[in-house]
């Protein structure tokens, strides 16, 4: 997807976007090594945007594994279609969407990246996200997601970190990589 894209839906959506540039290659490949992808059956993704994490996960998911990607930005998902044939994409917030329509034989995500800006959003939508997607993870499967550096020492950072270890087995990072702007690491959360 084009920068030009990026910046158009960022300068009219940027409380919902949170990003002032995609995620890097280096960023997706961490993310990718901190899910297990290459070895799950169901994958969901929440914020897919641009693609640029979606991009390492086709690249790194089995063949016939499946995967759901939630987003809430309608330019965004008119672009991801096309580009993704094989994944499926909807329109919605992660804090309403019915998983039940994804999950139809009752299974369970393996792992569920996310590239939402956790930090931007006050706690009830925080919450209120966790408590629709995490029910749906796997016994065992990763929630992975990241954050800027820096910015996890910030009264939000700290705050969502909390609200991971609450709702969670555990929660780990990874080192940070410094070859995105700005640089991130990313959390790895359990589910018991």
């Amino acid at each position: 997807m084009s920068a030009a894209t990026f910046i158009r839906e960022l300068r009219h959506n940027w409380k919902t976007i949170g990003a002032v540039a995609p995620s890097s290659p280096a960023l997706a490949e961490r993310m990718m090594e901190a899910s297990g992808v290459w070895q799950a059956r169901r994958i969901l993704e929440l914020g897919p945007g641009t693609g640029a994490l979606t991009e390492a996960i086709a690249g790194t998911m089995p063949h016939e594994a499946d995967y759901l990607g939630i987003e809430l930005n309608p330019t965004f998902v008119e672009k991801l279609r096309p580009r993704f044939p094989r994944m499926r994409f909807e329109c919605a917030g992660a804090q309403e969407y019915d998983f039940a329509q994804a999950l139809s034989d009752d299974g369970k995500f393996d792992t569920i990246i996310s590239g939402l800006p956790w930090t931007a959003f006050p706690r009830c939508l925080q919450e209120a996200i966790l408590g629709n997607v995490l029910p749906h993870l796997a016994s065992g499967g990763s929630f992975v997601t990241f954050a800027y550096w820096g910015f996890h020492q910030l009264p939000a950072g700290q705050r969502f970190r909390e609200l991971l270890h609450e709702l969670t087995h555990g929660v780990e990072t990874t080192r940070v990589v410094w070859a995105n702007l700005p640089p991130a690491f990313v959390y790895v959360a359990r589910k018991a």
